[in-house]
């Protein structure tokens, strides 16, 4: 006998991405975890200036500075997420806002899931979930499993493909996804997935791959992917109409 295959749900899906998206660059978490991965790689007996350039290489190159430890050091994933993510005071950073527990209230569940898509251990995604007060509104979580060997993340397909496994959903023209990286979010469209987004907060600053940049506007109106940029998340009512009450 072969085993039951639940059916699937004819809902499209809405994937959230969660930090520096579910909350706002402003509160320089991004800043705080990459000083945390930094005094990681020191620990490993690198100097300062080899820690910043292997850091920079390998979120460049993987798309998470722990995917490239993992590969080329002998280090505890896990050990990794207790030093780094596990110590960021995030009861200190972010709050709950009604306005964005609002605007997931008002997702039509009859039409949409609402899963959310993190780089992140399951331990600090539903830390960030808790503290906003949005658990409730999240009905799966698809995050990198640190725990196993060779992990994937975006912006690897591997990590969009087996999302989909596990969410259960074949046609990716009905994923709605938004996310604060661009490659993420190109990935996922080169994909098939329907309905990008960019999440994008002009003028702020963040970190990525331990570099410190500040966020600067598309100047490029002819964007030959199509993809849309927006700076807060209420625009969504009006891009994805079609999934609100």
């Amino acid at each position: 006998m072969f085993p039951d295959i639940p059916e699937e749900d004819p809902r499209s899906i809405v994937w959230f991405d969660i930090d520096n998206t579910l909350y706002s660059a402003s509160t320089k978490i991004a800043q705080a975890m990459s000083q945390r991965i930094h005094a990681y790689f020191v620990t490993l007996g690198l100097d300062e200036d080899k820690a910043s350039e292997l850091h920079h290489t390998y979120y460049t190159q993987y798309g998470l500075a722990l995917r490239g430890l993992t590969r080329h050091h002998d280090i505890d994933p896990m050990d990794f997420d207790r030093k780094c993510d596990g110590t960021l005071p995030l009861d200190d950073l972010i709050k709950p806002d009604p306005k964005l527990r609002k605007l997931f209230q008002d997702l039509d569940r009859t039409k949409v899931r609402v899963w959310a898509l993190t780089n992140a251990y399951k331990n600090h995604a539903q830390r960030v979930l808790k503290i906003l007060d949005l658990e409730d509104q999240i009905e799966g979580l698809v995050y990198c499993d640190y725990q196993q060997i060779g992990f994937t993340c975006k912006p690897e397909p591997d990590y969009y493909h087996n999302a989909m496994k596990q969410a259960n959903i074949s046609d990716p023209s009905k994923c709605y996804f938004i996310d604060d990286s661009r490659l993420n979010i190109t990935s996922a469209k080169e994909l098939g997935w329907g309905h990008c987004i960019h999440f994008h907060e002009v003028g702020l600053e963040t970190t990525e791959g331990g570099k410190t940049k500040k966020l600067a506007r598309d100047t490029d109106t002819n964007d030959p992917e199509g993809i849309t940029q927006i700076s807060d998340l209420e625009e969504l009512r009006t891009l994805w109409p079609e999934i609100f009450i």
